[in-house]
Protein backbone atom coordinates (compact mmCIF):
# COMPACT_ATOMS: atom_id res chain seq x y z
CA UNK A 1 0.00 0.00 0.00
CA UNK A 2 1.50 3.30 -1.09
CA UNK A 3 1.81 6.16 1.35
CA UNK A 4 0.22 9.34 0.04
CA UNK A 5 -0.09 12.74 1.74
CA UNK A 6 -3.54 13.94 2.76
CA UNK A 7 -5.21 16.70 4.77
CA UNK A 8 -7.29 15.95 7.89
CA UNK A 9 -9.24 18.20 10.24
CA UNK A 10 -9.05 17.33 13.95
CA UNK A 11 -10.48 19.11 16.97
CA UNK A 12 -8.38 19.01 20.13
CA UNK A 13 -8.21 20.89 23.44
CA UNK A 14 -5.00 22.21 24.93
CA UNK A 15 -4.18 24.50 27.80
CA UNK A 16 -2.10 27.40 26.57
CA UNK A 17 -0.04 29.27 29.17
CA UNK A 18 -0.62 32.80 27.96
CA UNK A 19 1.44 35.63 29.44
CA UNK A 20 -1.66 36.81 31.29
CA UNK A 21 -2.20 33.39 32.86
CA UNK A 22 1.45 33.20 33.81
CA UNK A 23 1.16 36.61 35.46
CA UNK A 24 -1.91 35.54 37.46
CA UNK A 25 -0.15 32.40 38.69
CA UNK A 26 2.95 34.36 39.55
CA UNK A 27 1.01 36.93 41.57
CA UNK A 28 -0.92 34.23 43.40
CA UNK A 29 2.15 32.65 44.98
CA UNK A 30 3.87 35.93 45.87
CA UNK A 31 4.13 37.11 49.45
CA UNK A 32 2.87 40.59 50.30
CA UNK A 33 6.41 42.01 50.20
CA UNK A 34 7.15 40.46 46.82
CA UNK A 35 3.80 41.68 45.51
CA UNK A 36 4.51 45.23 46.66
CA UNK A 37 7.86 45.21 44.84
CA UNK A 38 6.28 43.79 41.71
CA UNK A 39 3.47 46.36 41.66
CA UNK A 40 5.95 49.18 42.27
CA UNK A 41 7.97 48.02 39.25
CA UNK A 42 4.81 47.86 37.11
CA UNK A 43 3.80 51.37 38.20
CA UNK A 44 7.20 52.62 37.12
CA UNK A 45 7.11 50.74 33.81
CA UNK A 46 3.52 51.32 32.72
CA UNK A 47 2.53 55.00 32.34
CA UNK A 48 -1.19 54.17 32.33
CA UNK A 49 -1.12 52.70 35.83
CA UNK A 50 -1.37 54.78 38.96
CA UNK A 51 -1.66 54.03 42.65
CA UNK A 52 -5.04 54.72 44.17
CA UNK A 53 -4.53 57.07 47.10
CA UNK A 54 -6.38 56.74 50.38
CA UNK A 55 -8.67 59.71 49.75
CA UNK A 56 -9.87 58.37 46.41
CA UNK A 57 -10.19 54.85 47.83
CA UNK A 58 -12.26 56.11 50.75
CA UNK A 59 -14.58 58.03 48.44
CA UNK A 60 -14.98 55.02 46.15
CA UNK A 61 -15.73 52.74 49.07
CA UNK A 62 -18.34 55.16 50.41
CA UNK A 63 -20.06 55.39 47.03
CA UNK A 64 -19.84 51.69 46.20
CA UNK A 65 -19.73 49.28 49.17
CA UNK A 66 -19.07 46.33 46.87
CA UNK A 67 -15.94 47.95 45.44
CA UNK A 68 -17.28 48.27 41.92
CA UNK A 69 -15.40 48.73 38.70
CA UNK A 70 -12.16 50.61 38.57
CA UNK A 71 -10.74 52.21 35.49
CA UNK A 72 -10.03 48.77 34.05
CA UNK A 73 -13.49 47.48 34.75
CA UNK A 74 -12.32 45.27 37.63
CA UNK A 75 -12.12 45.94 41.34
CA UNK A 76 -9.06 45.25 43.40
CA UNK A 77 -11.21 44.21 46.32
CA UNK A 78 -13.79 41.45 46.24
CA UNK A 79 -17.30 41.46 44.95
CA UNK A 80 -20.49 39.95 46.26
CA UNK A 81 -19.38 36.52 45.13
CA UNK A 82 -17.20 36.20 48.24
CA UNK A 83 -18.21 33.65 50.82
CA UNK A 84 -20.84 34.75 53.32
CA UNK A 85 -18.60 34.22 56.35
CA UNK A 86 -15.90 36.58 55.07
CA UNK A 87 -15.45 40.01 53.64
CA UNK A 88 -12.57 42.09 52.34
CA UNK A 89 -11.62 45.08 54.42
CA UNK A 90 -11.49 48.28 52.38
CA UNK A 91 -9.17 51.20 52.88
CA UNK A 92 -10.56 53.99 54.95
CA UNK A 93 -9.38 57.55 54.78
CA UNK A 94 -7.79 58.21 58.16
CA UNK A 95 -9.06 61.38 59.83
CA UNK A 96 -6.62 64.21 59.94
CA UNK A 97 -5.02 64.32 63.33
CA UNK A 98 -3.87 67.40 65.14
CA UNK A 99 -0.26 66.42 64.55
CA UNK A 100 -0.89 66.19 60.79
CA UNK A 101 -2.68 69.54 60.78
CA UNK A 102 0.32 71.13 62.45
CA UNK A 103 2.86 69.37 60.24
CA UNK A 104 3.98 72.51 58.40
CA UNK A 105 7.28 74.30 58.11
CA UNK A 106 7.79 77.57 59.97
CA UNK A 107 10.77 79.90 59.91
CA UNK A 108 12.10 80.35 63.39
CA UNK A 109 13.76 83.64 62.42
CA UNK A 110 14.19 86.50 64.82
CA UNK A 111 11.22 88.79 64.32
CA UNK A 112 11.93 92.50 63.83
CA UNK A 113 9.68 95.47 63.56
CA UNK A 114 11.22 97.38 60.69
CA UNK A 115 9.92 94.99 58.02
CA UNK A 116 13.16 95.33 56.07
CA UNK A 117 14.72 92.12 57.30
CA UNK A 118 17.56 93.89 59.12
CA UNK A 119 18.47 93.87 62.79
CA UNK A 120 16.04 95.55 65.18
CA UNK A 121 16.87 98.86 66.52
CA UNK A 122 18.63 98.70 69.82
CA UNK A 123 19.58 95.04 69.45
CA UNK A 124 22.82 94.02 71.08
CA UNK A 125 25.26 93.16 68.24
CA UNK A 126 27.23 90.90 70.59
CA UNK A 127 24.31 88.46 70.87
CA UNK A 128 24.35 85.57 68.40
CA UNK A 129 21.85 85.75 65.59
CA UNK A 130 18.87 83.42 65.76
CA UNK A 131 18.34 83.52 62.01
CA UNK A 132 18.61 80.15 60.32
CA UNK A 133 18.11 78.06 63.44
CA UNK A 134 14.54 77.10 62.68
CA UNK A 135 13.14 74.22 60.68
CA UNK A 136 12.52 76.35 57.65
CA UNK A 137 15.40 78.82 57.87
CA UNK A 138 18.62 78.77 55.93
CA UNK A 139 22.11 79.14 57.24
CA UNK A 140 24.86 76.72 58.00
CA UNK A 141 23.21 74.05 60.09
CA UNK A 142 23.25 70.30 60.06
CA UNK A 143 20.03 68.44 59.28
CA UNK A 144 18.16 66.61 62.01
CA UNK A 145 19.20 63.26 60.53
CA UNK A 146 22.84 64.06 61.31
CA UNK A 147 22.08 64.21 65.03
CA UNK A 148 20.42 60.80 65.20
CA UNK A 149 22.32 58.07 66.99
CA UNK A 150 22.92 54.58 65.70
CA UNK A 151 24.48 51.44 67.09
CA UNK A 152 28.16 50.84 66.44
CA UNK A 153 29.03 47.81 64.39
CA UNK A 154 31.44 45.23 65.74
CA UNK A 155 34.09 46.34 63.26
CA UNK A 156 33.82 50.00 64.30
CA UNK A 157 33.93 49.07 67.98
CA UNK A 158 37.09 47.01 67.54
CA UNK A 159 38.81 49.56 65.29
CA UNK A 160 38.29 52.22 67.94
CA UNK A 161 39.99 50.02 70.53
CA UNK A 162 42.74 49.17 68.07
CA UNK A 163 43.63 52.85 67.67
CA UNK A 164 43.96 53.27 71.43
CA UNK A 165 45.57 50.02 72.54
CA UNK A 166 48.13 49.42 69.76
CA UNK A 167 50.56 52.18 68.75
CA UNK A 168 52.91 50.33 66.37
CA UNK A 169 51.76 50.93 62.76
CA UNK A 170 52.73 47.41 61.67
CA UNK A 171 50.79 45.80 64.50
CA UNK A 172 47.85 48.05 63.69
CA UNK A 173 47.91 46.85 60.09
CA UNK A 174 47.90 43.25 61.31
CA UNK A 175 45.03 44.08 63.64
CA UNK A 176 42.98 45.57 60.80
CA UNK A 177 43.40 42.38 58.77
CA UNK A 178 42.40 40.26 61.75
CA UNK A 179 39.30 42.40 62.32
CA UNK A 180 38.33 41.99 58.68
CA UNK A 181 38.63 38.22 59.10
CA UNK A 182 35.91 38.09 61.79
CA UNK A 183 32.48 36.69 61.09
CA UNK A 184 29.23 38.15 62.42
CA UNK A 185 29.49 36.15 65.67
CA UNK A 186 33.01 37.49 66.40
CA UNK A 187 34.95 34.34 65.48
CA UNK A 188 38.20 34.51 63.55
CA UNK A 189 37.70 32.72 60.24
CA UNK A 190 40.94 33.63 58.49
CA UNK A 191 44.11 31.58 58.58
CA UNK A 192 47.00 33.19 60.48
CA UNK A 193 49.58 31.77 58.08
CA UNK A 194 47.84 33.31 55.07
CA UNK A 195 47.57 36.68 56.83
CA UNK A 196 51.26 36.59 57.70
CA UNK A 197 52.15 35.66 54.12
CA UNK A 198 49.94 38.41 52.72
CA UNK A 199 51.52 41.05 54.96
CA UNK A 200 55.03 39.71 54.62
CA UNK A 201 55.66 39.38 58.34
CA UNK A 202 56.51 36.64 60.80
CA UNK A 203 53.71 34.34 61.99
CA UNK A 204 54.86 34.91 65.57
CA UNK A 205 54.08 38.63 65.24
CA UNK A 206 50.57 37.86 63.96
CA UNK A 207 50.00 35.49 66.89
CA UNK A 208 51.24 38.11 69.36
CA UNK A 209 48.90 40.72 67.88
CA UNK A 210 46.03 38.25 68.02
CA UNK A 211 46.71 37.66 71.72
CA UNK A 212 46.39 41.38 72.35
CA UNK A 213 43.21 41.63 70.28
CA UNK A 214 41.65 38.78 72.25
CA UNK A 215 41.71 41.08 75.28
CA UNK A 216 39.41 43.57 73.54
CA UNK A 217 35.77 44.11 74.42
CA UNK A 218 33.50 42.18 74.12
CA UNK A 219 35.20 39.27 75.78
CA UNK A 220 35.37 36.23 73.56
CA UNK A 221 36.01 37.92 70.21
CA UNK A 222 38.81 36.70 67.93
CA UNK A 223 38.29 33.12 69.14
CA UNK A 224 38.84 30.34 66.62
CA UNK A 225 36.37 27.86 68.14
CA UNK A 226 33.74 27.66 70.85
CA UNK A 227 36.10 26.37 73.53
CA UNK A 228 38.50 29.28 73.00
CA UNK A 229 35.59 31.77 73.03
CA UNK A 230 34.38 30.47 76.37
CA UNK A 231 37.95 30.37 77.72
CA UNK A 232 38.49 34.05 76.87
CA UNK A 233 35.33 35.03 78.71
CA UNK A 234 36.22 32.94 81.76
CA UNK A 235 39.73 34.38 81.80
CA UNK A 236 38.17 37.84 81.82
CA UNK A 237 36.22 36.81 84.93
CA UNK A 238 39.32 35.13 86.46
CA UNK A 239 37.48 31.80 86.53
CA UNK A 240 39.68 29.78 84.14
CA UNK A 241 41.17 27.25 86.56
CA UNK A 242 42.61 23.84 85.50
CA UNK A 243 39.31 22.05 86.17
CA UNK A 244 37.43 24.51 83.96
CA UNK A 245 40.04 24.14 81.22
CA UNK A 246 39.57 20.38 81.31
CA UNK A 247 35.80 20.85 81.15
CA UNK A 248 36.07 23.12 78.10
CA UNK A 249 38.28 20.55 76.44
CA UNK A 250 35.43 18.03 76.53
CA UNK A 251 32.45 19.98 75.20
CA UNK A 252 31.30 16.84 73.42
CA UNK A 253 30.68 15.20 76.79
CA UNK A 254 28.69 18.24 77.90
CA UNK A 255 26.52 17.93 74.80
CA UNK A 256 25.86 14.27 75.60
CA UNK A 257 25.23 15.07 79.29
CA UNK A 258 27.95 12.65 80.40
CA UNK A 259 28.21 14.26 83.83
CA UNK A 260 29.82 11.27 85.55
CA UNK A 261 32.64 11.16 83.00
CA UNK A 262 33.13 14.92 83.33
CA UNK A 263 33.40 14.66 87.10
CA UNK A 264 36.06 11.96 86.78
CA UNK A 265 38.08 13.90 84.18
CA UNK A 266 37.94 17.22 86.05
CA UNK A 267 38.59 15.65 89.44
CA UNK A 268 35.59 17.31 91.09
CA UNK A 269 32.30 16.08 92.49
CA UNK A 270 28.85 16.37 90.93
CA UNK A 271 28.03 19.56 92.82
CA UNK A 272 31.12 21.31 91.45
CA UNK A 273 30.31 20.11 87.94
CA UNK A 274 26.83 21.62 88.27
CA UNK A 275 28.33 24.95 89.35
CA UNK A 276 30.83 24.92 86.49
CA UNK A 277 28.11 24.15 83.98
CA UNK A 278 26.08 27.01 85.40
CA UNK A 279 29.01 29.36 84.76
CA UNK A 280 29.27 28.13 81.17
CA UNK A 281 25.56 28.70 80.62
CA UNK A 282 26.00 32.34 81.69
CA UNK A 283 28.54 32.97 78.89
CA UNK A 284 27.80 34.28 75.43
CA UNK A 285 28.83 31.82 72.68
CA UNK A 286 28.40 34.53 70.00
CA UNK A 287 29.69 37.79 71.47
CA UNK A 288 29.81 39.60 68.15
CA UNK A 289 26.05 39.49 67.63
CA UNK A 290 25.57 42.01 70.43
CA UNK A 291 26.91 44.71 68.08
CA UNK A 292 25.50 43.52 64.77
CA UNK A 293 22.12 42.07 65.64
CA UNK A 294 20.16 40.61 62.80
CA UNK A 295 17.25 42.93 62.00
CA UNK A 296 13.93 41.52 63.09
CA UNK A 297 11.66 40.88 60.15
CA UNK A 298 8.11 41.54 61.27
CA UNK A 299 5.46 39.23 59.86
CA UNK A 300 2.69 41.21 58.24
CA UNK A 301 -0.45 39.05 58.05
CA UNK A 302 -2.27 38.85 54.73
CA UNK A 303 -5.56 37.89 56.37
CA UNK A 304 -7.19 39.22 59.53
CA UNK A 305 -9.57 37.21 61.67
CA UNK A 306 -11.70 38.33 64.58
CA UNK A 307 -14.61 36.83 66.51
CA UNK A 308 -18.20 37.96 66.37
CA UNK A 309 -20.44 38.15 69.46
CA UNK A 310 -22.60 35.32 68.11
CA UNK A 311 -19.70 32.87 67.99
CA UNK A 312 -18.97 33.39 64.28
CA UNK A 313 -15.74 34.61 62.76
CA UNK A 314 -15.06 37.51 60.42
CA UNK A 315 -12.27 36.87 57.93
CA UNK A 316 -11.01 39.80 55.91
CA UNK A 317 -7.94 40.72 53.90
CA UNK A 318 -5.42 43.05 55.46
CA UNK A 319 -5.89 46.36 53.60
CA UNK A 320 -2.27 47.33 54.29
CA UNK A 321 -1.02 44.44 52.14
CA UNK A 322 -3.42 45.03 49.23
CA UNK A 323 -1.85 47.21 46.52
CA UNK A 324 -4.59 49.44 45.12
CA UNK A 325 -3.89 50.34 41.51
CA UNK A 326 -6.10 51.57 38.70
CA UNK A 327 -5.89 52.77 35.13
CA UNK A 328 -5.68 56.49 34.48
CA UNK A 329 -8.37 56.72 31.82
CA UNK A 330 -8.00 60.47 31.42
CA UNK A 331 -4.31 60.13 30.64
CA UNK A 332 -5.01 57.22 28.30
CA UNK A 333 -7.52 59.31 26.34
CA UNK A 334 -5.10 62.20 26.07
CA UNK A 335 -2.14 60.16 24.85
CA UNK A 336 -4.35 58.16 22.47
CA UNK A 337 -5.47 61.34 20.75
CA UNK A 338 -1.86 62.53 20.53
CA UNK A 339 -0.59 59.28 18.96
CA UNK A 340 0.54 59.81 15.37
CA UNK A 341 2.29 56.63 14.25
CA UNK A 342 1.23 53.00 14.23
CA UNK A 343 3.99 52.11 16.68
CA UNK A 344 2.74 54.69 19.18
CA UNK A 345 -0.84 53.42 18.94
CA UNK A 346 0.38 49.82 19.33
CA UNK A 347 2.42 50.76 22.42
CA UNK A 348 -0.52 52.51 24.06
CA UNK A 349 -2.85 49.56 23.36
CA UNK A 350 -0.30 47.12 24.72
CA UNK A 351 0.17 49.10 27.92
CA UNK A 352 -3.60 49.40 28.37
CA UNK A 353 -4.04 45.64 28.02
CA UNK A 354 -1.17 44.98 30.43
CA UNK A 355 -2.62 47.38 33.01
CA UNK A 356 -6.09 45.84 32.69
CA UNK A 357 -4.72 42.34 33.22
CA UNK A 358 -2.71 43.45 36.26
CA UNK A 359 -5.76 44.99 37.92
CA UNK A 360 -7.82 41.90 37.12
CA UNK A 361 -5.11 39.56 38.41
CA UNK A 362 -4.88 41.51 41.67
CA UNK A 363 -8.63 41.22 42.09
CA UNK A 364 -8.56 37.48 41.42
CA UNK A 365 -5.65 37.03 43.82
CA UNK A 366 -7.50 38.84 46.63
CA UNK A 367 -10.68 36.86 46.04
CA UNK A 368 -8.86 33.52 45.97
CA UNK A 369 -6.86 34.21 49.13
CA UNK A 370 -10.04 35.18 50.95
CA UNK A 371 -11.93 32.09 49.82
CA UNK A 372 -9.13 29.76 50.89
CA UNK A 373 -8.63 31.49 54.25
CA UNK A 374 -12.37 31.48 54.99
CA UNK A 375 -12.63 27.77 54.25
CA UNK A 376 -9.59 27.02 56.44
CA UNK A 377 -11.21 28.90 59.31
CA UNK A 378 -14.47 27.03 58.78
CA UNK A 379 -12.82 23.61 58.83
CA UNK A 380 -10.46 24.43 61.72
CA UNK A 381 -13.02 26.23 63.88
CA UNK A 382 -12.35 23.88 66.80
CA UNK A 383 -8.69 24.92 66.84
CA UNK A 384 -9.54 28.62 67.08
CA UNK A 385 -12.13 27.96 69.78
CA UNK A 386 -10.30 25.40 71.96
CA UNK A 387 -6.61 25.27 71.03
CA UNK A 388 -4.04 23.20 69.17
CA UNK A 389 -5.18 19.94 70.74
CA UNK A 390 -8.31 20.21 68.59
CA UNK A 391 -6.50 20.86 65.30
CA UNK A 392 -8.06 18.44 62.83
CA UNK A 393 -6.08 16.71 60.06
CA UNK A 394 -6.47 18.46 56.73
CA UNK A 395 -4.83 18.31 53.30
CA UNK A 396 -4.91 20.57 50.29
CA UNK A 397 -7.49 18.37 48.63
CA UNK A 398 -10.03 19.10 51.38
CA UNK A 399 -9.91 22.85 50.79
CA UNK A 400 -9.72 22.51 47.01
CA UNK A 401 -12.85 20.35 46.92
CA UNK A 402 -14.78 22.72 49.19
CA UNK A 403 -14.08 25.86 47.14
CA UNK A 404 -14.00 24.03 43.77
CA UNK A 405 -10.42 24.91 42.89
CA UNK A 406 -7.37 22.88 41.96
CA UNK A 407 -4.97 21.70 44.65
CA UNK A 408 -2.09 23.55 42.98
CA UNK A 409 -4.03 26.80 43.33
CA UNK A 410 -4.57 26.19 47.04
CA UNK A 411 -0.88 25.34 47.43
CA UNK A 412 0.14 28.64 45.82
CA UNK A 413 -2.31 30.61 47.92
CA UNK A 414 -1.08 29.16 51.21
CA UNK A 415 2.63 29.67 50.43
CA UNK A 416 4.12 32.61 52.36
CA UNK A 417 0.68 33.84 53.43
CA UNK A 418 -0.10 34.51 57.08
CA UNK A 419 -3.31 34.96 59.05
CA UNK A 420 -3.67 36.94 62.28
CA UNK A 421 -5.96 35.06 64.66
CA UNK A 422 -6.90 35.50 68.34
CA UNK A 423 -4.37 32.70 69.02
CA UNK A 424 -1.51 34.37 67.17
CA UNK A 425 -0.16 34.73 63.64
CA UNK A 426 0.10 31.49 61.66
CA UNK A 427 1.17 30.62 58.17
CA UNK A 428 -1.75 29.19 56.23
CA UNK A 429 0.24 26.01 55.62
CA UNK A 430 0.32 25.40 59.38
CA UNK A 431 -3.27 24.18 59.27
CA UNK A 432 -2.46 21.36 56.82
CA UNK A 433 -1.28 18.33 58.79
CA UNK A 434 -1.28 14.60 58.21
CA UNK A 435 -3.79 12.34 59.90
CA UNK A 436 -2.94 9.76 62.54
CA UNK A 437 -5.45 6.94 63.06
CA UNK A 438 -7.52 6.83 66.22
CA UNK A 439 -7.64 3.79 68.46
CA UNK A 440 -10.88 1.87 67.95
CA UNK A 441 -11.59 3.38 64.55
CA UNK A 442 -12.68 6.81 65.79
CA UNK A 443 -11.96 10.20 64.27
CA UNK A 444 -8.36 10.67 63.10
CA UNK A 445 -6.02 13.02 64.95
CA UNK A 446 -3.83 15.76 63.54
CA UNK A 447 -0.07 15.21 63.66
CA UNK A 448 0.41 18.71 65.09
CA UNK A 449 -2.08 17.96 67.88
CA UNK A 450 -0.18 14.75 68.69
CA UNK A 451 3.12 16.65 68.84
CA UNK A 452 1.51 19.15 71.18
CA UNK A 453 0.30 16.32 73.41
CA UNK A 454 3.76 14.69 73.49
CA UNK A 455 5.32 17.99 74.53
CA UNK A 456 2.74 18.41 77.28
CA UNK A 457 3.28 14.88 78.63
CA UNK A 458 7.06 15.32 78.81
CA UNK A 459 6.78 18.77 80.37
CA UNK A 460 4.62 17.36 83.17
CA UNK A 461 6.85 14.38 84.01
CA UNK A 462 8.59 14.16 87.37
CA UNK A 463 12.29 13.59 87.90
CA UNK A 464 11.59 10.18 89.45
CA UNK A 465 9.13 9.16 86.72
CA UNK A 466 10.70 9.95 83.34
CA UNK A 467 8.52 8.77 80.45
CA UNK A 468 10.09 6.53 77.84
CA UNK A 469 8.86 6.52 74.25
CA UNK A 470 7.02 3.23 74.90
CA UNK A 471 5.25 4.72 77.91
CA UNK A 472 4.24 7.75 75.84
CA UNK A 473 2.80 5.38 73.22
CA UNK A 474 0.71 3.68 75.91
CA UNK A 475 -0.54 7.00 77.31
CA UNK A 476 -1.53 8.22 73.86
CA UNK A 477 -3.31 4.95 73.14
CA UNK A 478 -5.38 5.41 76.30
CA UNK A 479 -6.41 8.81 74.94
CA UNK A 480 -7.51 7.24 71.68
CA UNK A 481 -4.42 8.05 69.61
CA UNK A 482 -2.86 5.16 67.70
CA UNK A 483 0.79 5.96 67.10
CA UNK A 484 3.95 3.88 66.67
CA UNK A 485 7.01 4.21 68.89
CA UNK A 486 9.22 5.38 66.02
CA UNK A 487 6.68 8.12 65.29
CA UNK A 488 6.85 9.30 68.89
CA UNK A 489 10.65 9.34 68.69
CA UNK A 490 10.54 11.31 65.44
CA UNK A 491 8.12 13.89 66.84
CA UNK A 492 10.13 14.16 70.06
CA UNK A 493 13.37 14.77 68.20
CA UNK A 494 11.62 17.27 65.95
CA UNK A 495 10.55 19.18 69.05
CA UNK A 496 14.16 19.27 70.28
CA UNK A 497 13.43 17.07 73.32
CA UNK A 498 16.15 14.72 74.54
CA UNK A 499 15.67 11.01 75.09
CA UNK A 500 14.41 9.62 78.37
CA UNK A 501 17.95 8.62 79.46
CA UNK A 502 19.31 12.13 78.85
CA UNK A 503 16.30 13.76 80.49
CA UNK A 504 16.81 11.61 83.59
CA UNK A 505 20.45 12.70 83.81
CA UNK A 506 19.52 16.35 83.28
CA UNK A 507 16.81 16.43 85.94
CA UNK A 508 18.92 14.57 88.47
CA UNK A 509 21.85 16.95 87.96
CA UNK A 510 19.82 20.16 87.74
CA UNK A 511 20.79 20.73 84.09
CA UNK A 512 17.81 22.30 82.27
CA UNK A 513 16.03 19.92 79.93
CA UNK A 514 16.11 20.63 76.23
CA UNK A 515 12.78 21.85 74.89
CA UNK A 516 12.20 23.87 71.81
Amino acid sequence: MALTPRLDQRQTQALVMTPQLQQAIKLLQMSNLELAEYVAAELERNPLLEREDAERAGAADANDPTLGETGAGEADGTGPEAVDSARIATDQAAPETAAQALDVDYDNDWANNDGAGGDSAGADPSLPSLRGLGAGGGGDRSPVEDTLTRNLTLREHLLAQLGVEIADPRDRLIGVHLIEALDDAGYLTGDLESIAERLGCDIARVQATLARLQQFDPAGVFARDLAECLSLQLREKDRLDPAMQTLLGHLDLIARRELTALSRLCGVDAEDIADMLGEIRSLNPKPGLAFDPAPAEPVIPDVLMRPQPGGEWIVELNPDTLPRVLINNAYHTRVSRAARTKEERHYIAEQLQSAAWLVKSLHQRATTILKVAAEIVRQQEAFFARGVAHLRPMVLRDIAAAIEMHESTVSRVTSNKFIATPRGIYELKFFFTTALPAAGGGEAHSAEAVRHRIRALIAAERADAILSDDQIVDLLKREGIEVARRTVAKYREGLGIASSIQRRREKNSGWPARHS
